[in-house]
C-alpha cells in the first residue's frame, strides 16, 4: 500500500480481505493463542524460522493489521502496538537501554515522560540529561560516552514548542545514536518525523488515533535506518541470550530493532495491547486525517479569539501568527497545528482552576485528542508532582490553561468559555 495516499491508507493498508474471510471491516480476533499444526510448525515460528501467530502478548492478527497500517501512515519498515503510549515508550527504552546507559532528551516533554526519565528510569541505572530543545546544538552538547539515545516530542505537551527535527537528527547522526520522537500530539495527519530524520517513532493511540477516548494504546514504528552494528548496540550484533543466540543484526538487518522490541521486548515486559482496543483505534484511524484538518482549523480559530479577550493575559498555539514557532509551524506543520491551545488569565492560579471547573461543553479531565473537547490546569494535576522549575521548563506556569479543542460548533465553545470568564471575580 505504499503507493497509496495517506486517507486510503488509514483505510486498507494492512487488511488482506481475502484472507481473513471476506470481511470489509476488520475483524476482532479475540483469542490468547493459536493452534500450531504441528511440533515442527511451533518450532519454526518460536526460531523465526516462517511468521505466524504463537501467544497475542506477542502478536495477534487484528494487532498486525493495526501495525502494518501504522507503519504505511508513519513511512515506517514495521511497528508493534503496546497497551498505552507509556508502555509504547517504556518497551523501546528498554529494549535499547541498560543499567549506565543515557538519554538526551527535550526538556518540553509531558509531565508523565518527564518523570519516567528523571525519576522512575534512574533507579534503573538509566540517567537522562534534558536540555532547552529551541538551540539544536544543545543535543550534541550534552553527548556522554554512554549516551545511546535522544528523545523527543515533535509538538510538545503542554509547551508546543514546534522543534527542528532535521536539525536534531543531524546532532544524533554525529553521536551515532537513535533519533526518538513521539508524534502524538501532531499525529502521522500532520506530519511524519521519519522524513526528517527520525529513527523510531512512538504514539500514544490513545490521543488522536483513536480519537473517541474509548480505547488505551501505543506504538513504537520502526524506519529501518539506524546502524546498529556501529559498535553502540552489542545487543544486536552479538548473539542474544534471550532469544537461543540469535543475532538481531545479522538475522534481521533494518528490521533489528523492531523485531526485538516484539519478540523480547513484548515476551519480556507484556505491555501488549488488546485485541478489542486494537479494533477500537482502528475505527478511529480510518478517520484520522479528516479529523486533525478540523481540529486544527477549530483550535486556530479558537486561539485567534482568545488573544481578542481582556481576561486573557497570553496565548499560545503554533499556527498563530505571534506564537514564535510560527516559521517552524510552516515548515513542518504546513497542513494544521493540531488541537492543543494553551492560555493564560488574569487571577494565575486560582483563576484558571476556576475557569477548568465552570466550562460546560469542555469537559474536565486528564486526556487530549477527544473528538469533544477538553480542558485541564496542569500545574495543579498533570504536572503537579514536578519542581516549579521543572514545570516551567516543560512549558508549564501556574496560570496555564490547556485545551484539547474538538469538533463541536466553535460558536458554541466560545460562548462555553465566555461564560466562565464571566464567573472570574
Amino acid at each position: 500500500m505504499s503507493d497509496q495516499k495517506f486517507a486510503t491508507n488509514a483505510l486498507h493498508a494492512g487488511h488482506d480481505v481475502a484472507s481473513n474471510g471476506g470481511t470489509r471491516a476488520v475483524p476482532i480476533y479475540q483469542s490468547t493463542a493459536y493452534v500450531f499444526n504441528n511440533s515442527d510448525h511451533a518450532a519454526n515460528l518460536f526460531s523465526l524460522a516462517e511468521f505466524g501467530n504463537i501467544y497475542t502478548r506477542i502478536n495477534n492478527p487484528t494487532n498486525d493489521i493495526l501495525e502494518q497500517r501504522l507503519a504505511a501512515l508513519e513511512g515506517g519498515i514495521a511497528s508493534v502496538v503496546c497497551s498505552s503510549g507509556t508502555g509504547a515508550i517504556n518497551t523501546a527504552l528498554l529494549v535499547l537501554l541498560k543499567a549506565g546507559d543515557h538519554i538526551v532528551a527535550s526538556n518540553s516533554l509531558y509531565g508523565g515522560t518527564y518523570n519516567l526519565f528523571s525519576v522512575t528510569l534512574p533507579r534503573l541505572g538509566i540517567t537522562t540529561t534534558f536540555v532547552d530543545p529551541s538551540d539544536p546544538s544543545n543535543f550534541g552538547k550534552a553527548v556522554q560516552n554512554n549516551t545511546r539515545v535522544f528523545f523527543v516530542e515533535s509538538l510538545g505537551n503542554p509547551k508546543l514548542d514546534v522543534l527542528d527535527l532535521k536539525a536534531i537528527s543531524k546532532e544524533a547522526k554525529a553521536a551515532e545514536v537513535p533519533f526518538i520522537v513521539d508524534n502524538t500530539v501532531a499525529s502521522p495527519a500532520l506530519l511524519n518525523p521519519i522524513e526528517h530524520g527520525a529513527n523510531i517513532v512512538i504514539h500514544s493511540l490513545t490521543k488522536y488515533i483513536n480519537g473517541n477516548g474509548t480505547a488505551l494504546g501505543g506504538a513504537i514504528i520502526d524506519a529501518g535506518t539506524f546502524n546498529w552494528a556501529n559498535g553502540k548496540f552489542p545487543e544486536f550484533t552479538e548473539p542474544s541470550p534471550g532469544y537461543h543466540g540469535l543475532i538481531y543484526h545479522d538475522a534481521l538487518g533494518p528490521a533489528a530493532f523492531i523485531a526485538k522490541v516484539r519478540i523480547e521486548g513484548l515476551r519480556d515486559h507484556g505491555a501488549c495491547l488488546s485485541p478489542f482496543n486494537a479494533f477500537q483505534i482502528i475505527q478511529g484511524l480510518e478517520t484520522l486525517e479528516v479529523r486533525m484538518k478540523k481540529h486544527s482549523e477549530n483550535a486556530l480559530a479558537l486561539a485567534q479569539w482568545l488573544e481578542s479577550r481582556e481576561e486573557v493575559t497570553w496565548v499560545n498555539y503554533p499556527g498563530l501568527t505571534s506564537s514564535k514557532y510560527k516559521k517552524l509551524a510552516d515548515e513542518y506543520l504546513p497542513e494544521g497545528q493540531s488541537s492543543i491551545v494553551t492560555f493564560g488569565v488574569k487571577g494565575g492560579f486560582e483563576s484558571s482552576k476556576k475557569i477548568a471547573d465552570e466550562t460546560k461543553i469542555f469537559s474536565l479531565l486528564a486526556n487530549i485528542g477527544d473528538t469533544k473537547s477538553l480542558i485541564i490546569h496542569p500545574a495543579s494535576t498533570t504536572h503537579q508532582q514536578l519542581t516549579e522549575e521543572e514545570q516551567e521548563s516543560t512549558g508549564v506556569t501556574q496560570d496555564l490553561i490547556r485545551l484539547s479543542v474538538g469538533l463541536e460548533n466553535l460558536e458554541d465553545l466560545k460562548a462555553d468559555l465566555e461564560a466562565a470568564f464571566a464567573k472570574l471575580d
